[in-house]
């Protein structure tokens, strides 16, 4: 039988995804990835992978998932959640696991992830990957398309996931401090290129406003609800041209929209700045109702942040460490081992004792 793990419940939103297929935007198709890949990351490193193998993204509610393999090791990274297996049968004797640390699961045991917080997504990443087909170079799911990852869509109840391996290796188990997942107090953009579609005070509000992240959001696209930006004499509409990822795009309405991970990879309105390729994890973390501001920085600012971010993932893997677990008895193999030889009596009873 394949190796794999069963889908019971799959929870609100779990797609699989890896760092994206990059070099297809030409052909209409968006790298798409993890929404927060220095996460992905942490997950991987914790089960012995390349940072880049695929993984599930889990989105705000963590599904439950039954072991069909002899072994297999994970770990989950990103926003904090409880994690409980429950053995075979009917019996109890469940466990929680900890984030950011991984563990080895066997045939049978079922592992529930729940609700996640101080996150929007977590990634649960599995020994060896999963044995997903990669379209265009990728494994990353983009449900518009329909491409990617498990049949082109989310995770739905009675689904095998096919895992690489049939067994987790006999190894000790990995734990790192979980990542500081706070979003920075301002999320630094560079202003345009259609910024001078809008006016000085358009302009001054994207950078003094404090918007909210709308339940509209999406892997897409992040609309923000807050004050409007005035458009110039110039208009809302522009000859459509090609987008990045973090791209700000302001239509008619005045209300920006982040583009993300799945976004389109060409628009006709104006995109009046662009997030920073360093501030993009943390708005993918942001969930809905999530308070954000925006400072403009230079393009010599956005390159040292980029620099320092690949920096601090680089040093993740300092920062993993052998879990060393307290030694425990276990009562059921101590009751089933002869420890007497024999009694010896309180005192000796002889000729002549009273």
């Amino acid at each position: 039988m394949t190796p794999a793990l069963r889908v019971i419940a799959p929870g609100l939103m779990t797609t699989l995804q890896d760092l994206g297929r990059p070099g297809y935007q030409r052909l209409g198709v968006p790298p798409s990835g993890a929404l927060d890949h220095v996460s992905l990351r942490a997950a991987n490193l914790l089960v012995g992978n390349a940072p880049g193998t695929g993984a599930l993204e889990i989105a705000y509610q963590g599904p439950t998932l039954a072991v069909e393999a002899d072994s297999v090791r994970i770990a989950l990274a990103g926003g904090q959640a409880a994690i409980d297996v429950v053995p075979a049968g009917e019996g109890g004797g469940g466990r929680r696991l900890a984030p950011y640390e991984s563990a080895r699961l066997v045939r049978g045991e079922t592992v529930r992830i729940g609700a996640l917080s101080g996150s929007a997504v977590a990634y649960l990443a599995v020994e060896g990957g999963f044995a997903a087909a990669p379209v265009l170079g990728s494994q990353s799911t983009l449900t518009r398309a329909g491409i990617g990852g498990f049949a082109g869509r989310p995770l739905k109840a009675g689904d095998a996931l096919a895992l690489r391996q049939a067994a987790a290796e006999a190894r000790e188990e990995a734990a790192m401090p979980p990542l500081d997942l706070r979003p920075p107090e301002r999320v630094r953009v560079l202003l345009g290129p259609q910024h001078d579609h809008f006016t000085a005070a358009g302009l001054g509000t994207l950078l003094a406003a404090t918007y909210t992240v709308s339940r509209a959001s999406d892997r897409m696209g992040m609309r923000l609800e807050g004050p409007r930006l005035e458009h110039s004499e110039k208009g809302y509409n522009i000859l459509s041209d090609g987008i990045a990822t973090g791209a700000i795009q302001v239509p008619g309405n005045g209300l920006p929209i982040v583009l993300l991970a799945d976004r389109q990879t060409t628009g006709g309105y104006p995109k009046v700045a662009a997030v920073i390729s360093a501030d993009l994890p943390a708005l993918g973390r942001m969930t809905p109702g999530a308070r954000l501001a925006f400072t403009a920085v230079d393009m010599a600012a956005a390159e040292e942040a980029a620099r320092r971010l690949a920096r601090d993932i680089a040093a993740m893997a300092a920062a993993v460490a052998p879990v060393r677990r307290a030694a425990a008895i276990d009562a059921e193999r101590l009751l089933a081992v002869n420890l007497v030889s024999g009694v010896v009596s309180a005192r000796e009873v002889g000729p002549g004792t009273p």
